[in-house]
């Protein structure tokens, strides 16, 4: 507490750094704007990414930007707030000191100085060792593989409309889902629904509607966070909407033209195509990694670095960290690995900033602690499930709850506004309004693979 008392009394406001503009950090930053600090929130996108809509934007049910918000726009009448646009190259924990590097032609400072840091680095998709596969198998987790993702499914169907074998024709037409988590179903319903009703009249050769769905997963049932009973509701909700779920199949390799799939006490089995949704797992940012190094912190095998129960770095009050990049842990010794979902970023956020102000009055904090608000996953047009707080909801009640509760996370008024038309447009139209080829596969570039598309972002 004596170093609370410390920073408080100095002639200069307190510095915070945040790293990040996630959900994690961006609520941290809101915490403290308007505090007696100088916040600096260090980004190396310009803007706030609604993550849990991403694979709206994957399937053209949504454009890019009703999902994601400029940063300096957020903060825009907080005049003790600094947006830098920049890359994280290094910590100096001893100097309390970040080093920076270039992000495309903005060179900023290379080093900025705090007295608090607050690291939301995020996670991205863990291809369990086989690094290759990210080649070929496309993640949705920012807005960038996003929109390739949207272009690979697209232009998938234009292939096999100018396709004349037929077994080629079927591998352009069979879309494979790896991972049945949130995101993984949620992928797997709205390409059906892409396939099924969106396309169903588009093209002269192809019948969209024989395309086929895969969704294979490893765990023996979808939404393994999910009590059973909804998992099952999900799982039929998905075959209605002509998805195959393949449970207790582990992806074994992947390539350009072909998944192969091996089924327990089976030999494996191929699957012919060319484009694969990869949802399965995730690994946290390399910045865990590094911080991990610097303090001495351990980490587990996704790479979590593990923070104190008040989220501070062992040995390092200063330093936060939080997130998906963090396991907590707790009063009895153990480390808790939290959901990698956005409500707990958020919360951690808000409890970062919390202490931050608490310190600056030489005022004792309790230990971070989760409140599990519930979950929720939609499947399809008026398909969902929810668990919440022990009440489990499926069908058009969860699905309305899923709308509201996205809607109210979603950042900017303007954003939400357009969202609701696009939605509502979509429900009444069965159309998707974002249906475009962009990048590489619109041009030259090899149609197959993408140049820098598949690099997974740390």
């Amino acid at each position: 507490m004596q170093d609370a008392i410390e920073i408080a009394g100095r002639d200069r406001p307190h510095r915070v750094v945040v790293v990040g503009g996630g959900f994690g950090g961006l609520q941290a930053a809101l915490g403290l704007r308007g505090a007696p600090v100088e916040l600096t929130l260090v980004d190396r996108r310009n803007f706030h990414l609604f993550q849990p809509l991403t694979y709206q934007v994957a399937t053209g049910a949504l454009s890019p930007g009703e999902i994601a918000y400029p940063l300096r726009a957020i903060f825009k009448r907080d005049r003790n707030v600094r947006v830098m646009l920049a890359n994280v190259a290094d910590f100096d924990l001893q100097a309390r000191e970040l080093h920076l590097a270039s992000v495309g032609l903005v060179r900023p400072p290379a080093t900025i100085a705090y007295d608090t840091l607050i690291v939301a680095g995020g996670s991205r998709y863990s291809y369990f060792g086989h690094d290759t596969w990210s080649e070929h198998a496309f993640e949705v987790k920012s807005l960038e593989s996003a929109l390739v993702v949207r272009s690979r499914l697209l232009s998938a169907f234009e292939a096999a409309e100018e396709e004349p074998d037929p077994a080629t024709q079927a591998a352009w037409l069979t879309f494979v889902v790896v991972g049945a988590g949130p995101t993984g179903v949620e992928m797997a319903g709205q390409i059906a629904e892409l396939a099924r009703d969106t396309l169903r009249h588009d093209f002269r050769t192809i019948d969209p509607r024989t395309a086929r769905i895969l969704l294979v997963e490893a765990a023996d049932r979808v939404l393994t966070t999910f009590p059973p009973s909804l998992s099952a509701k999900a799982k039929r909700s998905l075959k209605q909407l002509g998805v195959t779920v393949l449970t207790n199949r582990t992806v074994v390799g992947v390539d350009g033209a072909s998944v192969t799939i091996v089924d327990e006490g089976a030999g494996p089995e191929v699957i012919p195509s060319h484009t694969v949704i990869w949802a399965a797992g995730v690994a946290a940012s390399s910045l865990a990694t590094r911080l991990a190094e610097l303090s001495g912190a351990e980490r587990d095998r996704a790479g979590r670095v593990t923070v104190e129960p008040d989220l501070t770095l062992p040995g390092h009050p200063e330093v936060f960290a939080l997130g998906d990049m963090v396991r907590v842990r707790s009063a009895d010794g153990s480390a808790d690995v939290l959901p990698g979902v956005a409500p707990v970023a958020i919360q951690q956020g808000r409890y970062a900033a919390a202490v931050v102000r608490a310190r600056l009055r030489s005022r004792e904090t309790k230990p971070f602690r989760y409140r599990n608000k519930g979950n929720l996953a939609t499947i399809g047009r008026a398909a969902a499930v929810a668990d919440i707080k022990g009440l489990r909801l499926s069908g058009h009640i969860a699905w309305i709850t899923w709308l509201v509760v996205h809607l109210f996370y979603l950042v900017g008024f303007q954003n939400r506004l357009l969202v609701i038309i696009r939605w509502t447009s979509s429900f009444v139209t069965h159309g998707r309004g974002a249906r475009l080829i962009t990048g590489a596969l619109a041009g030259n570039g090899d149609s197959s693979r993408p140049a820098g598309a598949a690099k997974p972002r740390e």
